[in-house]
């Protein structure tokens, strides 16, 4: 025995043990990737199958030349290569065939008989025909016994493979790791099988002995190859496997965002309805007592507009937090939107029932919120539904919230049970919607002006342009109805873009008569959230070839102060571009003096409640007082609106207010008669104007 087969002898066993490892790793790999044949198509299916069957065929390759590296026929071996190389492809083929059979599509048991049949056959004829290609001389004599009983011991693990890996079973990667083990296993002790029924007489030789293709080049060359491709299949599959999971983590959280409110994270109201449609559904063939409450918060806007929306957002947050622990399990709560929710309660929930839901909310509701240790008020409308008595479940959230609003009408912190009237209040909130989309194409809008009043002198000095609506039917449309609408189906960006140009046009239209007036519009906070605000009211402004200096635009103070740092570079941006900045509705909101600072803005403007008050009320008098020794020390001008009476207007001149607007000079009026006014003094009263409205001005290039 010379060195070469001694030490072949020595590592036999450990040989034996790489080979078995070596194929129940390309068994795992090429049963892994067949997994995702079940239902994939065609084109989709070409590359794992590929893959799954190079595993697979390399697998039952690599065993022969592992298996034979320790020379248990007692030669030194070489091959001619055809063979070897087409037992390899006819390897690889089979693989695929039997793989597509036992994977793609439902699994049958002829499938996989027929797909271990033809496994069968490359395990038992590969080495067969590797011994051919060895021309051994003499040549061997085969025993038809031991090779029929390793042909059926593999057909059994090819079957159990089978029967381990397919299916939802095979999902487990534990029981694809036995069925490899198990393919792997047999795969070198039926090779060991089919050698031993190979007799070969002692002084055989291999003819191809000092070829090339020497048994421990191959077995090398089988070992390396093999090794490497099912390592790298395998890396490929967990690398798809993980990119599979992450985009099946992403859509899921795609759809669950799609059913999901993002602030209160219950449920939004398109997955409402869709859970509503079921309920119809299944309502449609027994009915059963089923409840709708929409619930309307009663204070909410003016928490929102008093402290800005990081308030108005945590106070949406407890208030569906306080909803949901009344509710528990009773019923299925949602947000509809804004400040609305809307409750289904479970079936067989009558009129009682919800009656008595109803009152608990309200309780829970009436409790003051504690949001940034302030406490907040709130109360709500409820609207109900009883389904079947009130009609159709499609149509329930409609009705319910009608009758929220009709509860809210009626003086709020209160429930409603819907009845038929309730819709005709609905029908026209939907009516005057669908004609404020068409208003501005309409020609309907127009900006009335009232003027403004220099205190001190009692000359006009600008005037403020408000919007109006004149609907072909319902004649004067109040700003306190439409505007909120507009606000709340986004439409208000539109409106205030309308308002922008039109200021700009009859500026420049007033010029053209000779009349500097300086004109004021209001800015929602929803074109404040506009990133090219500034650019398109400089666009406007160049449009009409106006001096900047002639526009003031007006932010409330929660919307200031809504996102501080937001607000500060939008008027930064305005600034540059000219324009004159004011801040409305001053000492309603809560402020912040340090950021208020830093804004540049020229006006502060006080609210009309507390213009109101200002002759019977000494706190009235105080914050006034107190705003207007803020704007002296801010260096701000100060104006207050909403003055009516003759002592109003005494008081704030008495305090040091610089400017003055409201019905005791006049009321809001169009252009035209504004103009007639300056130009004849024919105003309805006997108050001047201001000559630097009548200088000559030049268009100033807004660039």
């Amino acid at each position: 025995m010379d060195h070469d087969t001694f030490l072949a002898w020595h590592f036999a066993p450990v040989l034996s043990v790489a080979a078995a490892a070596l194929a129940a790793l390309a068994c795992y790999v090429a049963l892994d990737l067949s997994r995702r044949l079940a239902g994939a198509g065609l084109r989709a299916a070409i590359p794992w199958l590929l893959g799954a069957a190079l595993a697979l065929g390399s697998g039952q390759w690599s065993v022969h030349f592992l298996a034979l590296a320790h020379r248990p026929l007692h030669l030194a071996a070489g091959y001619g290569g055809a063979i070897t190389l087409a037992v390899w492809a006819g390897g690889v083929l089979a693989g695929a065939l039997a793989l597509r059979w036992a994977f793609a599509g439902r699994t049958r048991p002829a499938a996989n008989l027929a797909a271990a049949l033809l496994l069968t056959a490359t395990a038992v004829g590969g080495p067969v025909l590797y011994l051919v290609d060895m021309r051994l001389a003499p040549a061997p004599h085969w025993q038809v016994l031991p090779l029929a009983l390793a042909a059926l011991a593999m057909l059994a693990v090819w079957t159990a493979c089978g029967v381990l890996a397919a299916g939802p079973r095979g999902a487990d990667r534990r029981w694809r790791a036995a069925a490899a083990v198990l393919a792997g296993t047999g795969l070198v002790a039926v090779h060991h099988a089919v050698l031993g029924a190979a007799q070969v007489s002692e002084g055989a030789v291999s003819l191809h002995a000092m070829g090339w293709l020497a048994d421990t080049t191959l077995a090398l060359l089988a070992g390396v190859v093999t090794l490497a491709l099912s390592i790298t299949l395998l890396a490929l599959s967990i690398m798809e496997a993980r990119m599979r999971r992450a985009l099946r983590a992403a859509i899921q959280r795609v759809e669950e965002a799609s059913r999901t409110d993002a602030l209160t994270r219950l449920p939004n109201r398109r997955s409402f309805e869709a859970r509503l449609d079921a309920v119809a559904h299944h309502a449609a063939a027994a009915p059963l007592a089923t409840a709708v409450l929409f619930i309307g918060l009663d204070q909410f806007k003016q928490v929102n507009d008093s402290f800005g929306r990081r308030t108005g957002d945590l106070l949406l947050q407890a208030v569906a937090q306080r909803l949901r622990g009344v509710i528990g399990r009773r019923g299925l709560l949602a947000r509809a939107g804004g400040d609305e929710f809307v409750l289904l309660l479970g079936p067989g929930s009558g009129r009682a029932e919800a009656a008595a839901m109803a009152q608990q909310l309200l309780e829970a509701l009436a409790e003051p919120v504690e949001i940034e240790q302030r406490s907040l008020g709130l109360g709500a409308s409820i609207g109900v539904v009883l389904y079947p008595r009130d009609g159709s479940l499609s149509a329930a959230m409609a009705n319910a919230e009608a009758a929220s609003h009709y509860a809210k009408r009626n003086g709020g912190s209160t429930f409603a049970f819907f009845e038929p009237r309730m819709l005709g209040d609905a029908r026209e909130q939907v009516e005057l919607l669908r004609d404020l989309r068409h208003a501005v194409a309409k020609n309907q809008l127009e900006l009335v002006y009232q003027p403004k009043v220099h205190a001190p002198s009692g000359e006009i000095m600008g005037a403020e342009g408000l919007l109006r609506w004149h609907h072909p039917e319902r004649g004067m449309v109040s700003p306190a109805s439409f505007i909120p609408l507009a606000e709340r189906h986004g439409l208000i960006v539109t409106l205030g873009q309308w308002v922008i140009e039109e200021a700009c046009r009859q500026a420049r239209a007033w010029r053209d008569q000779g009349l500097r007036m300086r004109v004021a519009i209001n800015l929602s906070v929803h074109q404040l959230r506009q990133p090219d605000l500034a650019e398109r009211i400089a666009a406007a402004l160049k449009r009409h070839q106006i001096n900047p200096n002639l526009l003031t635009c007006e932010i409330t103070e929660s919307a200031a102060m809504e996102d501080a740092e937001g607000t500060q570079a939008i008027l930064e941006r305005l600034a540059a571009v000219g324009v004159h900045l004011s801040i409305d509705d001053f000492g309603t909101g809560f402020c912040n003096f340090a950021m208020l600072r830093k804004m540049p803005a020229e006006e502060l403007k006080i609210d009309r409640s507390f213009v109101l008050d200002l002759e019977t009320s000494a706190d009235a008098r105080a914050v006034v007082d107190a705003v207007v020794k803020l704007g002296q020390a801010l260096g701000r001008k100060v104006v207050a609106e909403g003055v009516e009476t003759e002592g109003q207007a005494q008081v704030l001149r008495a305090l040091g207010c610089d400017v003055l607007q409201g019905y005791l000079y006049a009321k809001p009026m169009s252009a035209r008669a504004l103009a007639l006014w300056a130009m004849n003094d024919v105003g309805p009263r006997a108050i001047e104007f201001s000559a630097s409205l009548f200088q000559e001005t030049q268009p100033v290039s807004v660039h």
